[in-house]
């Protein structure tokens, strides 16, 4: 994992870049799922926390109308020059297409933004991990444009448009909890957030003598290249057939119950399993929350092993890496509960360990990774953190 970058230190970068002072310094987590997956586009629940593997940004405002974008984690790109007026998405822009979404629909909204600016990053997030470098970098330059331009903005209106970027900009049919949970963080809280009215709770998130541990299969994620789509349209299909009889927008409406009486009415059997787990996944969350706040971690634990088994046999999202870390983990003394975490296709997965179990965890779980899979996976400890915001 890469070091935790200094305020000192990311000044001293951008002025290396750019031969000049940066205005402001920056900081955007990113975020782990603790249970609720592929709910959030179908109208359910997501239990969500900002980390503090995130990333970070310096910029300056220009007398002249070019965006010059810098990445520390892609320095054999270089400065990469856009004009103002050309926010459009081009493929050899690379990364810069994020921030380019971002400053064309905050224009589109009728925010002044009438001068270039200098953008450095450098992330910490692993990159293709599905911990949610992208979101992060969405928001991180929401927040650099509100700063700079001194825009007039509620952070839901930037969490808004970074999902607006994700969709119509980038082309991912995601939902908004990556943005939600990297614009609204707090210390020490997970957000439980009911992703069709955006009422939220932040959780006070007490694990007692146990850790998130973050499970990295080192096999990178993209994910527009993905089932990601596939899957959001056998939803919608899904709720389509339900119709016939029923009146839903989403699978979120539904309880297990309501579906189970209905479910025939889903033509399709592969239709009928990511149905089924849409539902279902929705109440665990619900149930995961009411856990939590009980300080009942073992119920907590065995949700998050029930919403794995689902996501590898109902919405089928997992893959090789992902079940044998989660398989793994499974067996290990001292663990609650463990799952994949984010989108699937690869990225990470999450276990919930006694502090006192952790090292035998990570060698035992390394050691049957390796044999099955034949490369090395990466373990962090989850330290939630706060959303993102100016550092000075």
């Amino acid at each position: 994992m890469s070091a935790t970058l200094s305020i000192e230190q990311l000044r001293a970068d951008f002025s290396e870049i750019f031969h000049a002072e940066a205005d402001h310094t920056f900081f955007s987590p990113g975020r782990i799922n603790l249970i609720g997956e592929h709910t959030d586009y179908n109208g359910g629940h997501v239990f969500p926390a900002a980390i503090s593997l995130g990333t970070y940004g310096a910029a300056r405002k220009r007398d002249d109308q070019i965006l010059r974008f810098y990445s520390g984690n892609f320095a054999d790109k270089g400065i990469i020059e856009v004009p103002l007026e050309n926010l459009h998405f081009e493929p050899e822009h690379n990364w810069t297409n994020y921030p380019k979404g971002v400053l064309h629909f905050l224009q589109e909204a009728g925010h002044q933004i009438d001068r270039g600016m200098d953008v450095y990053v450098f992330g910490n997030i692993p990159n293709g991990s599905g911990l949610s470098s992208s979101a992060s970098l969405e928001l991180l330059i929401g927040v650099m444009a509100e700063t700079l331009f001194n825009l007039q903005l509620e952070r839901l209106d930037l969490v808004k448009i970074g999902k607006q970027t994700e969709n119509e900009f980038i082309g991912v049919n995601s939902g908004i909890m990556d943005q939600f949970a990297i614009g609204m963080g707090a210390d020490q809280r997970a957000i439980y957030l009911d992703t069709n009215s955006l009422d939220y709770d932040l959780v006070p998130l007490d694990l007692q003598e146990n850790v998130v541990v973050i499970m990295n299969t080192n096999k990178r994620r993209e994910l527009a290249d993905s089932k990601y789509n596939e899957r959001r349209a056998e939803c919608e299909k899904a709720v389509e057939e339900l119709n016939r009889k029923l009146s839903i927008a989403t699978l979120g409406e539904l309880d297990e119950w309501s579906f189970d009486e209905y479910s025939y009415l889903i033509e399709d059997a592969n239709r009928l399993k990511r149905a089924r787990h849409a539902v279902l996944e929705n109440q665990r969350t619900l149930q995961a929350q009411a856990a939590l706040q009980a300080g009942d971690l073992e119920k907590f634990g065995r949700l998050m092993n029930a919403s794995h088994v689902s996501l590898e046999h109902d919405y089928e999202v997992t893959g090789l890496e992902l079940d044998t870390l989660v398989h793994a983990a499974w067996e290990q003394a001292g663990v609650l509960g463990a799952r994949m975490t984010g989108a699937g296709f690869g990225g990470c997965a999450i276990a919930l360990v006694r502090k006192d179990a952790l090292e035998a965890f990570k060698e035992n779980v390394d050691k049957a990774y390796q044999e099955a899979v034949g490369y090395a996976p990466s373990f962090y400890i989850a330290e939630i953190a706060g959303g993102s915001r100016v550092l000075d």
